[in-house]
C-alpha cells in the first residue's frame, strides 16, 4: 500500500513513526551535540514530513512549525498540523520525553493523530485508528507539568486535589503519558501553538479522554493566529473537577 492509498490515520502513524527512526538515525550519528544536534533534527525531520505529506495529500493544507505560515490555509477544510520534534530541548540532551506529532483538523477539530515516542525502549506510536483500555488511575491524581517551569493553575488545582506533581518534557510526552497511565492529569498553561497539541488531542479523544482549553471551552484549530496557549488534557471523572478549581483560581 502506498501512502496515497493509505487511510488518514494510517498515513499519520506511518509518518510518524518513520520520522522518529530519522531523528534516532540523526542522534546517533554522532555529527550533532546540544542545541545543535535539536535544530539537525528538526531540519531533518521537518522536510521529510512536509514533502511526504504534499506527495500523499496534495489537496490538503499543511501547518508546520518548522516552515512559514501560510494563513491561506485557513479557507482549506483539511489542514495537516505537524511538530517534527516536540520536546527539542530532550532530544538536544537525549532524553527519553520527546514526541513527533502528525495531526489533521477537519473543519478546525483535531480528528486525526498520531504520536510517536522514539526515544523509548522500543519506540511506540499513539494513534487515533488503535485504541486500547485505559489502564486504572492512581488512588492519588498525579498532575504532568513542566520539569522547570510548572504552570502555576497546574500547581494550585494538585494542592487542592492533593495530588502529585510529575515533570515530564514534550507535550506529546505528557498527553500520551494520560494514556499509558503514567498521571491522570495534564493541565498547561504557559503557552503552546497548534502544532503542540493537535495530534496530542486527536488521540486523546478517541481515548476517551477530556480534552478542552482550561475555561471548559472547545480546542480549535487551523486558526489565522496559530498561538493556542493551554488546555487540559485528563481521564474524564477529573475534568469537572478541574475546571471548577481553576474557574475559581481568578
Amino acid at each position: 500500500m502506498t501512502p496515497a492509498e493509505m487511510t488518514d490515520a494510517q498515513l499519520a502513524a506511518h509518518l510518524a513513526e518513520i520520522a522518529g527512526r530519522i531523528l534516532l538515525d540523526v542522534r546517533e550519528s554522532g555529527m550533532f551535540e546540544g542545541k545543535a544536534l535539536g535544530k539537525a533534527g528538526d531540519a531533518t525531520a521537518n522536510e521529510f514530513l512536509c514533502h511526504a505529506l504534499r506527495a500523499a495529500r496534495p489537496d490538503d493544507a499543511l501547518l508546520s512549525e518548522e516552515e512559514k505560515d501560510d494563513t491561506a490555509r485557513c479557507d482549506i477544510e483539511r489542514v495537516w498540523i505537524v511538530d517534527p520534534v516536540d520536546g527539542t530541548r530532550e532530544y538536544g540532551e537525549q532524553r527519553g520525553d520527546w514526541a513527533v506529532h502528525v495531526g489533521l483538523s477537519v473543519g478546525g477539530t483535531a480528528t486525526i493523530g498520531a504520536v510517536a515516542l522514539p526515544g523509548l525502549e522500543g519506540g511506540i506510536v499513539l494513534r487515533t485508528d488503535e485504541i486500547s483500555a485505559l489502564p486504572k488511575p492512581a488512588g492519588k491524581p498525579r498532575f504532568l507539568v513542566s520539569r522547570s517551569r510548572p504552570a502555576k493553575e497546574a500547581v494550585a488545582v494538585a494542592e487542592a486535589m492533593d495530588g502529585e506533581l510529575v515533570g515530564m518534557g514534550s507535550a506529546g510526552a505528557k498527553a500520551m503519558a494520560v494514556l499509558r497511565g503514567e498521571a491522570e492529569i495534564y493541565l498547561h498553561s504557559g503557552g503552546q501553538y497548534e502544532w503542540d497539541s493537535c495530534a496530542p488531542v486527536a488521540v486523546a479523544a478517541a481515548y476517551g479522554l477530556h480534552c478542552s482549553r482550561i475555561d471548559g471551552s472547545p480546542m480549535r484549530y487551523n486558526q489565522a493566529d496559530p498561538y493556542l496557549p493551554d488546555l487540559l488534557i485528563c481521564r474524564p471523572e477529573y475534568a469537572e473537577q478541574v475546571l471548577e478549581l481553576v474557574a475559581g483560581l481568578g
